[in-house]
């Protein structure tokens, strides 16, 4: 990875998906916030704001929203 990316992940505990997501990122070294929006409703409203969806993850880097655990639009955006 190069440099420092803002990453927050929108996720719930029960989330497969999700789960793998931040596992993913963490294998990679890159540091994000878990916002879980089974119980942040504030978090649930702001997910769906930025990317019209209900489902989990939503993942945003650098200002870019990711549906779902989409790995090559990730690295991508870490330019990895």
């Amino acid at each position: 990875m190069t440099g420092e990316h803002e990453v927050i992940v929108y996720s719930t505990p029960t989330c497969p998906w999700c789960s793998r997501a931040k596992a993913y990122l963490t294998q990679l070294g890159v540091p994000y916030e878990d916002k879980d929006v089974s119980r942040d409703v504030e978090a649930a409203r702001e997910m769906v704001r930025i990317s019209g969806q209900m489902g989990v993850p939503v993942l945003v880097i650098d200002g870019n929203v990711v549906v779902g655990f989409d790995r090559p639009r990730i690295d991508e955006l870490l330019k990895r």
